[in-house]
């Protein structure tokens, strides 16, 4: 079963409800909005299976973001778990990626790491 943006909306609604206060589908993502004024981005690709990117916006709280993607970009291909990489903090702070592979289970991992950011 292939899993789309309603699918983490769901997840992001029912099991993170405690600091997911809206969501809104713009386009071809959608965005999670937080009780701590920031907003995390979802997207999935619609002609490449597998593709993703959740992009954490917190610049116009404390300047920082935080992504976890699976773009195949040559800049981080050192990285143990390329092509995923999670960018902590800042564009250029690329590391393995801290969270599953399996793309659901991923996202419910960036969420928990969200959660325990802004607890």
């Amino acid at each position: 079963m292939t899993t789309s943006l309603a699918d983490l909306r769901r997840v992001a609604e029912i099991e993170f409800g405690d600091f997911v206060t809206d969501a809104q589908t713009l386009g071809e993502k959608v965005r999670l909005f937080l009780n701590d004024g920031s907003y995390i981005d979802l997207w999935l690709s619609q002609q490449l299976p597998d593709r993703f990117g959740f992009h954490w916006e917190r610049r116009h709280l404390d300047k920082t973001f935080y992504r976890y993607d699976n773009f195949p970009n040559s800049a981080w291909r050192e990285v143990d778990t390329y092509p995923r990489h999670f960018h902590n903090g800042a564009q250029e702070a690329v590391e393995a990626a801290p969270f599953s592979a399996e793309l659901l289970t991923g996202f419910r991992d960036f969420l928990s790491f969200v959660k325990d950011k802004i607890s």
